[in-house]
């Protein structure tokens, strides 16, 4: 046999030192508590498996790996999580029932039913044009993250994904969420990808550009060795090597080390060098025996890795001579046993050489053989592989068919994107095969619907409308209820983009006259329940009514029990909007009911959204509280956190939470701030944040997001509504008047070109508006400037009247303006009161009443507002009583802007905020500090006390930090003992 050269795995290290350093330390930060992603970039063969291998092997961390494949080798989305799950589960770490959705990505475990593949239960009145999203792969995605966060609480955790530059749509999209949801986990994900592949288009790119600018996620480019580390690299691998031939194999390797070793393996033969690297790759091919060669050539069709009885079978070999050439194979580094019975090209450019070096004949022959072997197989992905091995040897007809059940398994496992290639695939074969040769009980239309349906979940709705769109033009008379799915769902795929109104009405239309004169059934049921919430958003209420009634009696009929429950959500809207609370209530609850009954967890998170709603703007903000929290209970419990209506459901949770002075529940609710931000998702719940980030004082961090979110104004109007708001109110703490009618002028430009001339959140943002006109009108009275006072004065009555003719003009969702809006406008009238200098004790007392309704803080500055106007006019006690109410609140918030203005008040007028007491023992603890301490004391975790406190886990860490140092501990258990020693925990 001829000499095997020595691999560069076989010798220490060479030249990456710095780079190493890089991510041992990005290892060491994530172990410390500080999660992060480096994405680790080079071309094919300079080392990256290499150097992420030396991380793993020294790393003190649970290490997970995968590695992606290159499109057609494998049928499984979602495959370097696959495998790390996989080591999860083996490590004896992964407890199925706690989450379900983490079997998709398992292929030894049935895949979940899905009867209609989702169609049936489309959303019907998408909140602000949200996307369609697809329930199991939110729930998967859900499921993921939490399996990594949990994992992380015990010991760090490296998730190293290779080979990104083949990872499919579906991977992509999950990389994305969790890279952008590091936070304060102990673990480090460490992705490569090959930068000499990433041409223009590639799909890698763009996502690419989104990650590196996320604040844990770091790029780290390995080059090529420099001459001189060449040369050693080379002389380290082959001491035995001349030193010319060291000096030429260094010099043609142009620093790639797997270059070098192939030169290395060639050189050592004395057959000369090579020039090109396809050349030096099948030189080490052409030094096996014929029959390994064979084998070799068999396995390159199968992809990067084949199955030991795949080969044995394709080859047609015994298993002696088989056993033999594998083998070969292996001593000489051509294969690697990879796992049982299943054998991997040393490195993927090896594996391509080889299949390039294919003939036509050979290769068509050799995929025909594969599919013959694949189609008797019945495991996870066997459909996508028998339809890559059977559009490779030009048999149409079992493409199809096996790209139809490639299609189904990709969308039953969560992978939207993946489903929607291989629907296309069956589109375009679709024409080209015999009618008689077509899959049994599967049309054109069909497929057509489907293809609609995945386009828009994977995000992707301009494609939805497209495939729609082409299925309208297929729909046959003779097929009533086909027709109207498909008209409804052109429908649904035109609510997703705006400015098409007149199209979107027609087609529900369309919808409903195949089947018009039919009796009940699920089609005609949702078809009625979209079109009434379609009404119901035109604002054509009693059509809408009659729609909604008619789809609840169809579907309670037809069994449709999902449309049920969203016609009676509908119901419930059309009851707020026509003021009838009580009925309102009942429909909105019992949706919720039939919801949670018949298993439909969008829909049922969408009425329990409105039903909070409902409370909320009826300002019983203690009762959509609790509605709030049972639905992101619900949500966190169904893995759809981060569903539409999950995520809208968690930023009413922020907002009320805040409003209600819960503040420590709502910095939990929303992601922790001060982080920038790139997707609508993290936006809209960081936009909630500042609100507690500005008024707690946390100025710099506020004014740090609050600027960058204002990139990020387009991607949803909330946002632009609650920063613009913050963002004034941050300006005026800070003493930059002039700052914040700068931002609230810029909000409600941007509101009114978004949402309308009179969006009612317009009130709000002229009151805070209205009060910086004041402070500069105040600021140029101490001046004497006559002509900007005037100036500052004429604004702010300006803006005070374009909010008293919104609160006229304006929409509100029950039909009359709610308590939060009249308690606004209440504000705006005061705020007015101090244009002019002397502020109106009466309005301001007015604007203190109406935020009673529950709005703590808001209410709490009123009163602040009102103890200088009762001070004005000389009402010193009335103003004393004011103040102490003021600061209770501040004190409690932890409210340090507000507690500072009230004290300040107090101070200038000499009044005394809080009677003198005598101590008899001083505590040495803030009131968080007990609180935590009194739960270690019970022998609560970090992580318990964090839960009850509604605080994250590393502030309690920190908390434990002050307290030990206090009492000067160690740890925690000496710390509560020097606590009982000292009478500072009640032993009780």
């Amino acid at each position: 046999m001829p000499p095997v050269a020595r691999l560069g795995t076989g010798i220490p290290l060479v030249a990456r030192s710095r780079e190493m350093a890089g991510l041992r330390a990005a290892l060491d930060e994530a172990a410390r508590g500080e999660a992060g992603a480096v994405l680790l970039a080079g071309d094919a063969g300079v080392g990256k498996t290499r150097l992420v291998e030396e991380l793993a092997a020294a790393a003190d961390a649970l290490v997970l790996t995968g590695r992606c494949l290159d499109v057609g080798e494998t049928g499984l989305p979602y495959l370097p999580f696959t495998e790390a799950l996989g080591q999860v589960r083996e490590a004896g770490l992964l407890d199925l029932e706690a989450r379900p959705a983490l079997g998709r990505l398992l292929p030894e475990l049935a895949l979940p039913v899905s009867p209609d593949s989702g169609l049936s239960g489309l959303p019907s009145h998408l909140v602000g044009r949200r996307p369609e999203q697809d329930v199991g792969q939110l729930q998967l995605f859900d499921a993921v993250h939490g399996i990594l966060g949990e994992l992380a609480e015990s010991r760090p955790v490296l998730l190293v994904l290779e080979d990104l530059h083949w990872s499919d749509a579906s991977t992509r999209y999950l990389l994305s969420f969790l890279l952008s949801r590091l936070r304060s986990q102990r673990l480090l994900i460490v992705g490569t990808y090959r930068s000499d592949d990433l041409h223009r288009s590639h799909p890698l790119r763009p996502l690419l550009t989104e990650l590196v600018r996320l604040p844990a996620v770091r790029r780290l480019d390995l080059t090529p060795f420099s001459a001189i580390d060449a040369r050693s690299f080379v002389a380290a691998l082959s001491d035995d090597l001349p030193d010319d031939l060291v000096l030429e194999v260094a010099e043609r390797s142009d620093g790639n080390p797997f270059f070098a070793e192939e030169l290395i393996a060639v050189a050592t033969c004395g057959s000369g060098i090579p020039w090109t690297l396809a050349e030096v790759l099948l030189a080490r091919i052409e030094r096996l025996s014929p029959t390994a060669q064979h084998v070799v050539r068999v396995a390159s069709v199968a992809g990067r890795s084949v199955r030991h009885d795949l080969v044995r079978h394709v080859a047609g070999m015994d298993d002696t001579a088989l056993d033999g050439a594998l083998r070969e194979a292996v001593q000489h580094h051509v294969l690697v046993v990879a796992r049982d019975e299943v054998f991997t090209f040393r490195h993927a450019l090896l594996r391509e050489a080889v299949y390039g070096d294919l003939l036509p004949g050979e290769r068509v022959r050799l995929h025909s053989a594969y599919a013959a072997r694949t189609a008797e197989l019945s495991g996870r992905g066997s459909a996508a592989a028998l339809a890559h091995h059977s559009l490779e040897s030009h048999d149409l007809a079992r493409a199809l068919r096996a790209s139809v059940d490639a299609a189904q398994e990709a969308q039953a496992a969560g992978a939207p994107a993946e489903a929607l290639r291989y629907l296309e695939q069956a589109l375009k074969l679709w024409q080209a095969v015999p009618a008689a040769d077509r899959p049994a009980g599967v049309t054109e239309l069909l497929l057509l619907r489907r293809a609609s349906w995945v386009a828009g979940t994977a995000g992707q709705p301009e494609r939805a409308i497209a495939f729609a769109r082409s299925g309208t033009k297929l729909v046959d008379a003779e097929t009533p209820e086909e027709a109207a799915e498909m008209w409804r769902r052109f429908a649904q795929a035109l609510q997703v983009i705006d400015g098409n109104e007149p199209e979107k009405a027609a087609a529900i239309e369309e919808a409903w006259q195949p089947v018009r004169d039919r009796p009940a059934s699920p089609s005609r049921a949702w078809v009625l329940a979209v079109w009434a919430a379609q009404l119901r958003q035109d604002r054509k209420y009693a059509e809408a009514r009659e729609r909604a009634e008619d789809a609840v009696r169809d579907g309670r009929a037809a069994g449709a029990d999902a449309a049920v429950a969203d016609a009676l959500a509908t119901l419930g809207l059309l009851d707020e909007a026509a003021a009838d609370v009580p009925s309102a209530r009942s429909h909105l609850a019992e949706a919720v009911a039939h919801a949670v009954e018949v298993g439909a967890v969008d829909t049922e998170l969408r009425a329990r959204y409105f039903l909070g709603l409902h409370h909320y703007d009826l300002g019983e903000l203690t009762d959509a509280a609790r509605v709030f929290d049972e639905g992101m209970a619900r949500a966190k419990e169904t893995g759809l956190s981060w569903s539409s209506y999950g995520l809208e459901l968690r930023i009413l949770q922020v907002l009320t939470r805040y409003y209600v002075g819960e503040w420590e529940g709502a910095a939990v609710a929303a992601e922790p701030p001060g982080l920038r931000v790139s997707s609508t998702v993290s936006a809209r719940l960081a936009a909630s944040g500042t609100h507690v980030l500005v008024s707690r004082g946390e100025f710099e961090q506020a004014e740090r997001l609050i600027g960058e979110l204002r990139a990020d104004w387009h991607r949803d109007l909330q946002i632009a509504i609650i920063t613009g708001g913050t963002g004034a109110e941050l300006a005026l703490w800070r003493g930059q008047p002039e700052l914040a009618v700068d931002r609230v002028a810029d909000a409600i430009a941007w509101s009114r070109r978004e949402g309308g001339d009179w969006a009612l959140s317009g009130i709000r943002l002229s009151a805070l508006g209205v009060a910086g006109y004041a402070e500069l009108a105040a600021r140029a009275r101490r001046r004497r400037d006559r002509t900007a006072e005037e100036a500052a004065v004429a604004a702010g009555r300006d803006l005070a009247d374009y909010a008293r003719t919104t609160a006229e003009m304006g929409s509100p969702r029950t039909g009359s303006l709610g308590p939060e809006g009249r308690a606004w406008l209440a504000r705006v009238a005061a705020e007015e009161s101090r244009l002019g200098g002397t502020s109106d004790a009466a309005r301001w007392r007015a604007a203190t009443d109406e935020f009673g309704f529950g709005s703590v803080f808001e209410q709490a500055v009123c009163r602040w507002r009102l103890a200088e106007a009762l001070l004005a006019a000389d009402r010193r006690d009335d103003a004393v009583a004011e103040l102490r109410l003021a600061d209770e609140v501040a004190d409690r918030l932890d409210a340090a802007p507000l507690h500072d203005a009230v004290h300040l008040v107090a101070r200038r007028a000499r009044v005394a905020l809080h009677a003198e007491t005598t101590r008899t023992r001083v505590d040495p603890f803030t009131p968080r500090e007990r609180s935590v301490l009194s739960l270690v004391a019970l022998g609560r975790t970090n992580r318990e006390v964090g839960e009850e406190l509604f605080i994250s886990e590393k502030t309690v860490s920190v908390h434990l930090t002050r307290i030990m140092a206090k009492l000067g501990a160690s740890r925690r258990a000496e710390a509560v003992a020097i606590a009982f020693d000292r009478g500072l925990l009640d032993p009780a």
